[in-house]
């Protein structure tokens, strides 16, 4: 197929190129600001162009020239940036993305006759905090996020529903991990990310190797709706925090009261700290043939963050074939 990558040169985009020419299809990837990562993405043998999401006419243009079977959305605006504590500051751009960018892009693709749509959504702290631990596509999205992340839940929403509605397909990816200086990891190793209160609160997480490997099945194969991408896993943050600490050498996480947190900053960190849940990724296994290679976080933090994966002895990418 003739695949229009839109955020070809982000975090998933940088992997899925290389994943889609090797399974022998043709790539039209997208960037805005990173000129030197398109480059490389040249050299493995994608046509790249410069294009602003937000303009809907420049969108409208570069579908209908590059003539695609299929796109896949991949655009955010997350990379190099820190993190305020309510994530609609930090998410502003990027839930534009998910809103105008998305309807841009749908609509381009109505007019191209493109019927194949993928999508980058997101599954952690987005279920109803009621039930079991362990959710499913099927199950309820929560009704009342943290006052913070209001926005940008509905922005990730309205990206589910506008793309399903089209007959595409949502990807709820897990918890990225996997570039060896993301801001995960130093926050990590500055301690700056706390145990807070009993820890109870679960994370899914995923490989950006695996989620590039589940997003090419995906396109090939998937049928129209939502799928989890998440690994085998999902796990409280009492679990996979302090064992995320070790592999990177790191000084245990400090532990803080939910009381002192809520005091200082709010409730919303408490929230997502002791009552999130996680993610099923049965689906996405059953309907797409998909096997993370990494199937807990477990080994995927030794592969990413270990010092033999970080002198360049880690394994090579996977290929995500089942």
């Amino acid at each position: 197929m003739r695949i229009f990558v839109a955020g070809a040169s982000g975090a998933i985009g940088r992997r899925l190129v290389p994943e889609l020419i090797g399974r022998g299809h043709q790539v039209i990837g997208t960037f805005r600001s990173s000129p030197q990562r398109a480059g490389q993405l040249r050299e493995l043998g994608a046509e790249m162009i410069a294009l602003d999401l937000l303009d809907a006419p420049a969108v409208r243009a570069a579908v209908l020239d590059a003539r695609p079977d299929a796109i896949v959305h991949q655009a955010t605006a997350l990379a190099g940036g820190g993190f305020s504590r309510k994530l609609d500051r930090t998410f502003a751009q990027t839930n534009r993305l998910r809103t105008e960018g998305t309807d841009a892009l749908l609509a381009a693709a109505r007019e191209a006759g493109v019927s194949r749509f993928v999508a980058q959504s997101f599954a952690p702290y987005r279920y109803a905090r009621e039930g079991g631990m362990v959710k499913t596509e099927a199950d309820p999205l929560d009704s009342a996020p943290a006052a913070g992340a209001q926005q940008t839940n509905a922005a990730m929403t309205y990206l589910d529903q506008a793309v399903t509605a089209g007959g595409g397909i949502a990807l709820r990816y897990g918890g990225f991990y996997g570039e060896p200086a993301d801001q995960l990891v130093r926050m990590v190793r500055k301690r700056w990310f706390p145990l807070i209160g009993n820890g109870d609160g679960y994370s899914s997480w995923i490989h950006l190797d695996d989620a590039a490997a589940a997003t090419a099945l995906a396109l090939e194969q998937g049928r129209p709706g939502v799928y989890n991408i998440v690994d085998d896993e999902p796990a409280p943050a009492r679990d996979w925090l302090p064992e995320l600490a070790r592999v990177l050498d790191a000084k245990p996480p400090r532990h803080l009261p939910a009381w002192l947190v809520r005091l200082i900053v709010g409730g919303d960190a408490v929230i997502g700290a002791t009552q999130a849940r996680g993610a099923s990724n049965a689906k996405a296994k059953r309907e797409l043939g998909w096997a993370p290679r990494y199937p807990s976080w477990r080994q995927g933090f030794v592969a990413a963050y270990a010092p033999a994966a970080r002198t360049g002895q880690a394994a090579e990418p996977a290929t995500g074939l089942a």
